[in-house]
């Protein structure tokens, strides 16, 4: 995949650093704040006061070996069952410890599971509706309580934006590559009108021309100033979403920095 910054006029016009000035000032106050965040699975202790902030409207990459905690990380914002979570999660200011799945979809946490996990017996369009009627919805404010918001991102958006999705809306999801699966399952994730985006390994598993077209629609989706949190071993997706970089180690998170892969 290429330099965001090189001249290549084979180059996508569009594509641009994480770290322009047009970027950077977008990033407001923190959309998604984690303090002392400890994870234990049973008696099986996996994160350690773990702390990370994303700004609103940034992209940043959660990166390290498999096993060494991302998306028991990113499980725990969502408040999957199973997880016992201490310390502090904010999201746009609320405290989420404590809080079911449920109310925390509300509040506009989405999620992109690792492995897609599409329903195989809908098609495309099914997949959608399904989802669509959960997480922050138009008719219910971000605190539910019911203040009229449209979704910011309809079927005909997420179609524009995903013209692959467009073209297979009939299509049952067992039946998708790997690669329309991951697009599906993305889109899922953001016909619930979420305010922050968690993506769990979006590239594993793709060749690297369906991770360069997924690079290239996540920048849209970027564009819209959705606030991301990537968990992804590929430097390349990386180097070209993110802004800043937390590296989790042995279940603790060590530094963010500019987002050039750093070494794990």
């Amino acid at each position: 995949m290429g330099d965001p910054q090189a001249g290549s006029s084979n180059q996508p016009s569009r594509r641009r650093s994480p770290h322009e000035a047009g970027y950077r000032e977008r990033v407001r106050e923190a959309m998604l704040e984690i303090r002392g965040l400890n994870a234990r699975y049973g008696a099986s202790h996996v994160l350690f006061d773990v702390d990370l902030t994303v700004g609103e409207g940034e992209t940043v990459a959660l990166v390290g070996r498999n096993g060494a905690g991302k998306t028991t990380t990113l499980r725990s914002i969502v408040g999957m069952s199973g997880i016992a979570r201490t310390g502090s999660i904010r999201v746009a200011g609320r405290e989420t410890i404590g809080m079911p799945a449920y109310r925390i979809a509300r509040l506009g946490v989405g999620l992109v599971p690792e492995g897609r996990r599409v329903f195989g017996s809908l098609t495309v369009e099914e997949n959608l509706l399904v989802a669509a009627g959960t997480g922050r919805r138009a008719g219910s404010g971000a605190d539910g309580s019911g203040n009229s918001e449209q979704s910011a991102w309809p079927l005909a958006r997420v179609f524009d934006v995903f013209p692959l999705l467009a073209r297979v809306r009939g299509s049952k999801g067992a039946g998708l590559s790997g690669g329309e699966q991951q697009v599906l399952a993305i889109a899922r994730a953001l016909v619930a009108n979420p305010q922050v985006l968690l993506l769990d390994e979006p590239s594993e598993g793709l060749a690297p021309r369906v991770i360069e077209t997924l690079v290239e629609q996540l920048l849209t989706v970027q564009d819209a100033g959705l606030t991301m949190l990537l968990a992804e071993q590929h430097a390349g997706l990386v180097k070209e979403l993110a802004s800043r970089v937390y590296v989790l180690a042995r279940g603790t998170a060590r530094g963010a920095g500019a987002s050039g892969m750093p070494p794990i």
